[in-house]
């Protein structure tokens, strides 16, 4: 969030804001850093009033699982904030994150394609594409190159 991503940098944030379509994305001058900072605050106003003055990060697994099924289930009310749009928003990044190739700064090591199979960024696999329920062989590849590669010193 602190980088261009959460910026909001090479889009375009001037005013009027009108609500858009879902396919227009949010109009807004916040970026998504500062949407993730309004929403965790009130997410952590909701939680104090509820949990006895305990923020969301203190709760126990069972309270927390509640207050993230309300919010996808539009049970649970934020205020300043939309917990919905918020709860979505999450979820995105978090699969965009634990997915993306690893030159993004997520998927460290590539264990999330480690995790489903995924051969990454290879220059051909077609042999494979049709056999399915079959671990490919071989460890996956970044764009940057496999994880276990080091550059060589020049």
């Amino acid at each position: 969030m602190a980088g261009p991503y959460g910026r909001q940098d090479g889009l375009y944030t001037r005013p009027p804001f009108l609500k858009g379509t879902k396919e227009q994305g949010p109009q807004s001058a916040t970026g998504p850093a500062q949407q993730y900072r309004d929403s965790l605050a009130a997410l952590d106003r909701y939680c104090r009033s509820k949990y006895a003055g305990r923020v969301f990060a203190e709760l126990g697994d069972s309270d927390k699982d509640d207050i993230l099924s309300g919010l996808e289930q539009r049970k649970v009310k934020l205020e300043g904030a939309d917990g919905n749009v918020f709860f979505l928003q999450m979820i995105t990044d978090v699969q965009q994150g634990f997915f993306a190739d690893p030159i993004y700064g997520g998927n460290r090591d590539m264990v999330g394609w480690r995790m489903i199979g995924y051969p990454g960024a290879r220059y051909n696999y077609l042999d494979w594409v049709h056999r399915h329920n079959e671990r490919f062989p071989l460890p996956p590849v970044s764009i940057a190159g496999r994880a276990d590669w080091t550059p060589k010193s020049r």
